[in-house]
């Protein structure tokens, strides 16, 4: 029996999870999932306050076309993530206003497009996240099939469903829903070692003390020669 292109439902981080991950930045979970898991720095907040977290809930359309985003929207669990696969496409916007304003009143956590979006500024006023790799005033088509709740590559990074997604201004990055919480311990550490390091460095304790045996195991320094 073939898998359907429409999953209607899959596990999800928990919302615990989702909360206590939620107060760390994407850079702290990035760096502590081996600096992976960034989507490509096209995929931009819509403004720069914006900032979201949440479970991916993954679509995947033909380029230009938004049928299955409706449907998505009809499907998708407050605290979910729109996570779509518009294949990069920025000939034509794929979500404007009136679809913004129901993701929001139906609690869903944020949109991310790999594709375009319009009524920017509007959807600036709303206050939702939303991050896109580009504006377009062209509306879309809705005439074409794809799937939901399959995994979609994004930004160069591939998302399954239920997966931990947050973003801000830096971009948006993505934690494997069995790996998330196994990873907060580390990224809770390294907010408070971050921290120690910034106070340090504000009483004049700048010296990287990495440095010079980086610079020796690159070549630039011999054994025993010092910047």
């Amino acid at each position: 029996m073939s898998t359907p292109d429409i999953i209607k439902d899959f596990p999800r981080v928990s919302a615990d999870i989702v909360r206590r991950a939620a107060e760390l930045q994407p850079a702290i979970l990035a760096d502590v999932a081996g600096r992976r898991g960034a989507l490509h720095g096209r995929i931009r907040p819509l403004h720069s306050s914006m900032k979201f977290a949440g479970t991916a809930f993954t679509v995947e359309v033909r380029p230009g076309d938004n049928l299955m985003i409706h449907a998505a929207m009809s499907l998708a669990k407050p605290g979910d993530v729109l996570v779509i696969d518009g294949k990069g496409d920025l000939s034509s916007a794929l979500m404007g206003t009136i679809m913004m304003t129901a993701c929001k009143q139906l609690g869903l956590a944020g949109v991310v497009i790999d594709g375009a979006a319009r009524d920017s500024l509007e959807i600036i006023e709303m206050d939702y996240p939303v991050f896109a790799a580009g504006t377009n005033p062209n509306g879309p088509t809705k005439n074409v099939g794809g799937r939901i709740g399959h995994p979609v590559s994004i930004g160069g990074v591939t998302v399954h469903p239920g997966d931990f997604i947050i973003g801000d201004n830096d971009g948006v990055v993505v934690v494997e829903r069995d790996k998330i919480e196994s990873l907060l311990p580390a990224a809770e550490k390294k907010v408070k070692d971050e921290a120690a390091r910034i106070a340090a460095i504000q009483t004049g304790d700048t010296a990287a003390k990495w440095l010079t045996s980086a610079l020796r195991n690159a070549g630039v320094l011999k054994e025993g020669e010092t910047l």
